[in-house]
Formats: structure tokens, C-alpha cells, sequence
């Protein structure tokens, strides 16, 4: 959530960034609540002198008149305040609905645009790999290899579920161990998340655990969603504290499964493991004094590439614009690896990091006591260190023989156990 007063005080700037993003929302009806809630709040405080003095005079020693007078006042002192504050209450709950549909301001670099077609290209990292045979998809090569199971998923849990067989499962549980050794190696510290949270911390990471536009599942009667990923549960770890400045930045590292409706999400591009509803991501979290958060997402996003580096999986960066970034986000890279079997040919989102400023912080009431003694609003950053379902595609195609077979990353090796997938 943006600072009501710099919304106030930068009513432009936030409208211009509104329509930046292709976003609804009413940053005039925030500072309209906002006044109002000024004047009602100083209204109060008036009534509320005003029975100060009043209850004050009742002490003294006054005729019985004088008495009668005073009380008459008191009265109708309090029915004042009490539709002053019925009025300030309602007040302080719209301005807060509203408030929190304004989304971050963006980057002055990001690239204004609205779809993803309008993200910017920073850079190209590997060799596209030319075949000397027609690839295939990861959902054939899956097959082929009996490694993944869409039907017997289909028949079970619904569509775009799946099972992993054989050695999908060992080159599954290797991405996990080959991300968590690269994290471990760069100081953060590793957890096992709640795959649940209260829809509470949800709102207050930016996701919209309710409604048709949601894109999480709720349980029923639980007022909690199942996550869609780490950052829900790693960005709810420290709500409503106040951390040691000395100890910032708080790095952490997430496994968990993630779980996504997908809704409106059909097509090409949804195919096989790409878009699931169900699988399991390795996080990146990092709580940060304001001043140190573009570096830090800076480091964010070469440790991702370091990862896809390593797995030697052709990538691109891209610069996210601002229609695509999400209401959080202050500026978003995303890695896209080089897909052979999606379209002919084709780059897909693998991973992401968002700088989410102090946007989330203030949602979640996350500060940090600073060296003049005031309470602060840390930065909040997140980054996928590896989607393991759409690790799984690139590796599958990038990696696949003409005889049918695919070859296992050498990196992923010491944790598989094997360095080639067969036909059985």
C-alpha cells in the first residue's frame, strides 16, 4: 500500500502510474477519504475537549441549575461524538478498501506498456541449441519416456494436474538440492513453508484471495487459502514486527508447493507443465533497509541466472513493463528460457524477481527501528530461484536426443544418480 500522504501530495503522478499499468482503481476517491478523514478525526478531537471542559465544570461546586445545564451539554456532547465516530469508522474502512487497490509506483525505467509482448529485452545468455532432427514437446517426451501422467492426473484431481514417474521424480527432488546448495552458498537461510495461510497475510502480500479475478484456492470456512507460493508465507513470517535493524537484510530461501486456479488461462502456451494448478517452487524472500533494495534485487535476479546458467539452458532477461508487473511490484526481471518445443520454438517465463518497496510492508506492518529511533517500513523483495514444473520443460526439450532420450544436466547428476533417461 502506497503512503496515503504521497498520494495526496502526488495525486498526478499516481493517477499517470494507474493508467501505466492498465489498473481501475480511484487514487481521487483515496484523497476525497482521506480529507474527509483529516476533518473528521479533528472534529473528533474537538468534541472530545469540548466533554473534557464540560465533565471538568461538573467538579467544581455549581448551582443546581448550572448543573442541569452541564449535564444537558454532556449529553449532547456524547451523541455528537458517537456519530462522529460511527462516521470516522466507516471512513477509515473505505479509505482503507480503496487505499489498497492503488498499486506501487513503478520504476521510471520500466517500460510502459500492457501486455508482455511489451517487456524489453536486456539481454540473451547461451547458445540456442540447433538440432539436427525435429524436437518434440515436453508433454511427448514425458510420454515417451513414462515420466509424466496427464490422463490418470486428469481422472484423479482434475485437469491440468499430473504425475511425475521414474526419473521426472529424481530430476525433481536434484533441482530442489542443485537451488538449495546455490542459496545456501549466497546466505540465505532455507525453510520448509506452511502450504496454508490466513487470507489476511494473503491481502497483505497483494494477492486477491477472493472473488472471480482470484487466482488462489480457499478453503472453506477457513478464512485461509492454500498458497501460491513461498512469498505468501515467507512475506507473512515477520508481519506486525519491528526488526533489528543490525540484523537486515533477512534473506530466505522457500520450498513449498504452490497452488494456482489458473483461471482464463487456456491455450497454447498453458500446455502440458507449463500452467498447472499444482507444483513445487524454490523461493527467494529478503526483508531490507530501503536504500539497499535495487541492489539486492539486482542480486536476486544473477542469482537466478547463475542457476539456469549452471543447468546451461539458453535465457533471456527482460525487463517487465509496467502492465505486466503486478500491483506490488516496483520493478519486476524476468528470466525466460528457451522453449524448442513450445510454438516451433519459443522463449518461456522460468523465473522472476520483483522489488516490492515498502508496498507490502506497510500492508503486512513489517518496520525496522532506525538509527534516529523511528519506526520504519522495511523493503520487501521475492524471487523464484527455480519453478521446478517449467525447470523441468526447458530441461526435457533442450536436452532430448534423437533417439528419444534426454540427457541430464551435469550439474543435476550428483543428485539424480544417472546421466540419461531411456526408453524402457
Amino acid at each position: 500500500m502506497l503512503d496515503l500522504r504521497f498520494i495526496k501530495e502526488n495525486l498526478d503522478a499516481v493517477k499517470k502510474n494507474i493508467a501505466d499499468r492498465n489498473m481501475t482503481c480511484d487514487a481521487e476517491k483515496v484523497v476525497e477519504l482521506y480529507d474527509k478523514r483529516t476533518k473528521l478525526t479533528t472534529d473528533l478531537q474537538s468534541m472530545q475537549k469540548l466533554r473534557n471542559e464540560n465533565a471538568a465544570k461538573m467538579k467544581g461546586k455549581i448551582d443546581a441549575s448550572l448543573r442541569e445545564q452541564l449535564i444537558e451539554e454532556g449529553k449532547d456532547l456524547k451523541q455528537k461524538i458517537a456519530v462522529i465516530e460511527a462516521d470516522l469508522s466507516a471512513t477509515e474502512e473505505q479509505l482503507s478498501e480503496e487505499a489498497k487497490k492503488i498499486p506501487n509506483m513503478a520504476h521510471p525505467e520500466a517500460p510502459v506498456g500492457k501486455l508482455d509482448s511489451d517487456n524489453l529485452e536486456i539481454k540473451q545468455v547461451g547458445e540456442i541449441r540447433k538440432f539436427d532432427f525435429s524436437p518434440k514437446d515436453h508433454v511427448q517426451i514425458g510420454l515417451d519416456l513414462d515420466l509424466i501422467d496427464f490422463d490418470a492426473a486428469t481422472k484423479v484431481s482434475g485437469n491440468k494436474f499430473y504425475y511425475l514417474k521414474n526419473e521426472a521424480v529424481f530430476l525433481e527432488q536434484a533441482l530442489v538440492l542443485y537451488g538449495l546448495n546455490i542459496l545456501r552458498k549466497h546466505g540465505f537461510t532455507p525453510f520448509i513453508t506452511p502450504d496454508v495461510a490466513r487470507e489476511q497475510i494473503l491481502q497483505g502480500i497483494g494477492f486477491n484471495p477472493r472473488g472471480a479475478e482470484s487466482n488462489v484456492y480457499t478453503l472453506e470456512g477457513e478464512e485461509s487459502c492454500l498458497v501460491a507460493t513461498a512469498e505468501i508465507t515467507l512475506g507473512g513470517y515477520h508481519s506486525n514486527e519491528i526488526l533489528d535493524k543490525k540484523n537486515l537484510p533477512l534473506m530466505y530461501a522457500g520450498l513449498s508447493h504452490c497452488f494456482r486456479r489458473e483461471a482464463g488461462a487456456a491455450g497454447q502456451f498453458s500446455k502440458g507443465l507449463y500452467r498447472v494448478h499444482q507444483f513445487t517452487k524454490l523461493e527467494m524472500f529478503v526483508y531490507c533497509l530501503p536504500e539497499d533494495s535495487d541492489a539486492i534485487h539486482e542480486k536476486l535476479r544473477l542469482i537466478e541466472e547463475e542457476i539456469f546458467e549452471g543447468l546451461k539452458i539458453p535465457f533471456r532477461v527482460v525487463d517487465t513493463c509496467t502492465g505486466d508487473l503486478g500491483a506490488p511490484a516496483y520493478r519486476k526481471w524476468d528470466l525466460e528460457a528457451w522453449m524448442p518445443g513450445r510454438n516451433g520454438g519459443e522463449w518461456g517465463e522460468v523465473t522472476s524477481t520483483s522489488n516490492c518497496t515498502d508496498f507490502q510492508a506497510r500492508r503486512l506492518n513489517v518496520r525496522f527501528r532506525d538509527d534516529d529511533g523511528k519506526n520504519k517500513f522495511c523493503h520487501m523483495l521475492n524471487g523464484t530461484a527455480i519453478a521446478i514444473s517449467r525447470a523441468l520443460v526447458a530441461i526435457l526439450e533442450n536436452y532430448q536426443n534423437s533417439d528419444g532420450s534426454v540427457t541430464v544436466p551435469e550439474v543435476l547428476r550428483p543428485f539424480c544418480g544417472f546421466d540419461i533417461i531411456k526408453k524402457r
